[in-house]
């Protein structure tokens, strides 16, 4: 992290040095009490926090859920920041909430779903029985690697196809990184290659963008290039748009390879520099969406977003000092009562305004969890590369 921070330093990137108005304790202050009204209304391990309903009830999912590991990684972020024991041991009963998930060979989340509580649990406590939950969890998800197809299957079917891959599928990929560099078995790298190459090749635009969907064939052929969440197939879904960042920030530091660098940046330039992201860099939730200004925001975008850049800038030389101080922008946005919550209210989640599929009318201008765990994690990315030398 000192090397991080002295190159920062060298290219100018932490140039809001001393000037942010991001005050790092007090958001995590916040985010603890919001969060303990959150644990004492979910006294129910099998019910996990996901959103807000349209009568404005909590919004609870099962296990299965994709969310459903992100509560967990939140108060693991939580106790990381606090070191209160109280937090380790709420991480710990959200955490092995999910732990039959580890089985689940249904979807392509395992990433979200485990690594998110699991990952961040073993980072910080190195509680062997959570690496062997990952483990098992990293075989269950190859198990959707069809090497013919050369990529993790997302959905077991979309419409009348039957290979369909969405941009999200890219934040997996750490989850398998890891998986083989604890256990040794270079297949789990080779799957997030081949992975990473072929949405590389099909998934993305001339401009840096990309599209949600390609549905391929059994020999790995697009058929399809459509969208199930954006506003168009050819619009640029900002939540997607947000994945593909932060998934090939994670494959440059995994690999060196310097094209996976090149697809960050060239994504991260798009988002940055398109004439329709606001001043305060918190995106509708769809670039193209046709009636913006007047389109709802989507605070999980920035967050994931803010999150992603912070450590694309640790590669990007003189271009880091964009990322760098356009991340900040989106955390003292996000940190604002314009997407901040009061607290006790907006059903203890920490920011407001997400959307999460408006053109399936669901989750829109609502609360998201998701949201809430990029936050915390680009709360403490910030803390880390802007903390003074002691």
């Amino acid at each position: 992290m000192k090397k991080i921070l002295l190159a920062l330093l060298l290219s100018g990137t932490v140039s809001v040095f001393g000037q942010s108005k991001i005050d790092v304790k007090k958001e995590f202050d916040f985010a603890a009490k919001q969060y303990e009204g959150m644990l004492k209304s979910h006294p129910d391990y099998t019910k996990t926090p996901q959103s807000t309903n349209p009568d404005g009830s909590p919004r609870d999912m099962p296990t299965e859920w994709w969310c459903s590991g992100f509560f967990g990684g939140s108060l693991w972020y939580i106790f990381e920041e606090t070191k209160n024991p109280f937090w380790k041991e709420a991480a710990h009963n959200w955490t092995m909430a999910v732990k039959k998930e580890q089985y689940n060979t249904g979807t392509h989340d395992l990433g979200f779903m485990l690594y998110c509580p699991f990952g961040n649990g073993y980072r910080l406590t190195k509680n062997p029985e959570y690496k062997d939950i990952m483990l098992t969890g990293a075989k269950s998800l190859t198990t959707r690697f069809d090497p013919k197809v050369g990529l993790i299957k997302s959905w077991n079917k979309l419409h009348q196809y039957n290979y369909p891959v969405i941009i999200d599928n890219m934040m997996n990929l750490e989850f398998l990184f890891w998986a083989a560099k604890t256990s040794g078995n270079q297949e789990f790298y080779k799957v997030c290659i081949s992975h990473a190459d072929s949405t590389l090749k099909n998934h993305f635009r001339a401009d840096g963008s990309s599209y949600h969907v390609i549905c391929y064939d059994e020999k790995g052929q697009p058929l399809a290039k459509i969208t199930h969440q954006g506003y168009a197939d050819a619009s640029a879904w900002a939540r997607g748009q947000a994945w593909g960042l932060y998934g090939y920030t994670v494959m440059y530091r995994e690999t060196k390879q310097k094209k996976y660098l090149e697809q960050a940046q060239k994504i991260a330039d798009f988002y940055l520099s398109n004439p329709n992201l606001p001043a305060d860099k918190v995106p509708y939730w769809d670039f193209n969406a046709p009636n913006i200004p007047n389109e709802e925001r989507d605070a999980s975008a920035a967050a994931i977003t803010s999150s992603a850049l912070l450590e694309l800038s640790t590669y990007s030389g003189k271009k880091g000092a964009k990322y760098f101080n356009s991340a900040v922008k989106m955390l003292e946005s996000l940190s604002s009562p314009a997407y901040k919550a009061n607290l006790g209210e907006n059903n203890h989640f920490i920011l407001k305004h997400s959307v999460g599929g408006k053109p399936m009318k669901s989750e829109i201008d609502v609360p998201l969890v998701y949201a809430d765990y990029y936050y915390l994690e680009a709360l403490l990315r910030y803390q880390s590369l802007t903390k003074k030398k002691k």
